[in-house]
């Protein structure tokens, strides 16, 4: 593996959200949040997508922890990459994985953003790790791995396909015990599977869950924050009319400690 340096619902924004974790881990509030969601280094393009996005949301429903180690697995732009730096702050670390499936076959432009972050230096808690989805390994165990609207394409041609099974089983094994795997998706029509994941860029929940916790995971909650009743699940998600406000699932994943 190359390796180059470089947080349920809405009600809860308002509390402190408390977790098993090590000594030196320091739980979130609203206040910790939004400072890192209001961090002038964000790219302005990024931050108009906050409305629909919900970043504070997310987080929080996640129960990162400042000190926390975490994954963003196929960071893409670096969205999260950059909110979770500063979550975790100068004692916890982010490790922004490519694979190299992705940057054998999309755009630069997909990663442009997440390589941005590896090459500023204020980002000292970040390191970018790029590697083949098969050989799929992080440095140190983690409290957190987030994966964004990027799920679906583990079924695609562009990244092998993935063997999902295997993965889900890699970063099971990645995660510290209680770890969470955190995972944002687009939503296709209920029964359909794996059929729009390739066209749509779509995923039935009910086989993404099944899919994860064959590897031994607990789906311990789900947020309606990112749900959109007026998606009607038909329409790719770059379809103008749609892109930005999709119907998007938030899983919270336990591994059991």
């Amino acid at each position: 593996m190359d390796i180059k340096t470089g947080w349920c619902l809405m009600g809860l924004l308002s509390v402190t959200v408390c977790s098993v974790g090590r000594a030196d881990t320091v739980p979130l509030t609203r206040t910790m949040v939004e400072t890192a969601i209001s961090d002038p280094r964000r790219p302005g393009d990024q931050v108009k997508l906050d409305a629909t996005r919900k970043p504070a949301i997310s987080v929080l429903f996640s129960e990162a922890k400042a000190g926390d180690r975490i994954a963003d697995l196929m960071s893409g732009n670096g969205y999260f990459t950059r909110i979770l730096s500063d979550v975790v702050g100068p004692s916890g670390h982010v490790y922004a994985y490519i694979p190299t499936e992705q940057i054998a076959h999309c755009s630069p432009g997909e990663i442009a953003g997440t390589q941005a972050i590896a090459r500023d230096s204020s980002y000292r808690n970040v390191t970018l790790l790029t590697g083949s989805l098969a050989d799929f390994r992080l440095p140190e165990k983690l409290d957190l791995i987030w994966m964004s609207q990027s799920y679906h394409d583990l079924h695609d041609s562009f990244l092998g396909p993935a063997n999902v099974a295997v993965l889900n089983k890699v970063i099971f094994d990645a995660l510290k015990p209680g770890g969470v795997f955190l995972v944002i998706d687009h939503v296709a029509e209920a029964g359909s599977g794996l059929r729009d994941t390739e066209t749509l860029h779509r995923i039935d929940p009910t086989r993404m869950t099944n899919e994860i916790e064959a590897a031994g995971f607990t789906l311990e909650s789900h947020s309606d924050a990112l749900r959109n009743t007026d998606d009607t699940h038909k329409q790719a998600i770059f379809d103008p009319h749609i892109r930005g406000r999709t119907d998007q699932v938030l899983f919270r994943f336990r591994k059991p400690q």
